[in-house]
């Protein structure tokens, strides 16, 4: 296939496109950042982050932007592409993505890390930084991470269960509030009807996957797939029979899991434990 003609000059990457027009658009109005942040009432640092790439901002920022340059729908278009743009993953998951998206079902366990679709800013930003990214790629990262979470909203959102490794709900985050602002988000979600969570004991002893975080995806042509990770690394892996033994060890695993109602009952007490703590 050709490659697709360049016209504008511009470049064809969504992150950097939008915020090439970013820049553009207030180099000709002719506003300092400092202007055009007293003028729509933001921080103006954050608009010059926008316009470096750093950050996409938020829908209400961008809206503000394209009623200020007089762009409706435009700079949200430019959004909107840049914040579903795979591309922003690291390419040894760039293909999990892909299949990802394309899920009608899909089945997971934590040994010890949230599922990305369903942390908060403040959980990912931790884990992530723990992992050694920070500035650029770090915040990049981040809302990227909160992009998935579209993929459980909305009437058409796929089913969706996660077994948690109590180990997961023991390990809090550094700063008391974002760690109970997690755990709220993770009793709410825990109601969508999509969503089945439950919670592994610790004291259940050894199982089949205690090494391995693992997801599962069932995809439109009745296919499986698993997605296997450590703290290092992550494996796409397309073998029926070894997709088959995962299954069969994550099945034995979920025989042993609390019911959906006793774990949203555990997740709502750790969630008590953390504000009935008085050092917080």
């Amino acid at each position: 296939m050709p490659q697709r003609r360049v016209i504008t000059g511009r470049s064809q990457e969504p992150r950097q496109r939008f915020a090439e027009e970013l820049r553009t658009l207030r180099a000709g109005s002719g506003t300092s950042l400092r202007a055009l942040g007293e003028r729509l009432g933001w921080d103006w640092s954050l608009f010059g982050k926008m316009e470096k790439g750093e950050t996409l901002g938020s829908p209400e920022v961008v809206q503000a932007l394209d009623t200020h340059y007089g762009t409706p729908g435009l700079l949200l278009a430019l959004w909107e592409l840049a914040a579903g743009d795979h591309t922003q993953f690291k390419e040894r998951y760039r293909r999990y993505m892909t299949l990802e998206a394309e899920a009608v079902s899909l089945w997971h366990f934590a040994v010890s890390v949230l599922p990305g679709l369903l942390q908060t800013p403040g959980y990912a930003r931790e884990v992530l930084a723990a992992g050694g990214l920070k500035g650029k790629e770090l915040e990049q990262q981040v809302e990227a991470r909160m992009g998935r979470r579209e993929l459980l909203e909305g009437e058409d959102a796929p089913p969706f269960r996660t077994i948690l490794s109590e180990a997961v709900l023991r390990m809090p985050l550094r700063e008391v509030g974002e760690w109970r602002g997690q755990l709220e988000y993770l009793a709410e979600v825990a109601e969508r009807p999509n969503v089945t969570m439950q919670v592994l004991p610790l004291s259940v002893g050894t199982h089949g996957l205690m090494n391995a975080t693992v997801m599962f995806l069932r995809l439109a042509d009745a296919r499986t797939v698993a997605y296997t990770e450590n703290g290092y690394r992550g494996d796409l892996i397309e073998d029926n029979a070894t997709v088959e033994r995962l299954q069969r060890a994550y099945d034995a695993m979920r025989d042993l899991a609390l019911s959906p109602a006793e774990s949203q009952k555990f997740v709502l007490a750790t969630l008590e434990e953390v504000l009935c703590d008085p050092s917080t």
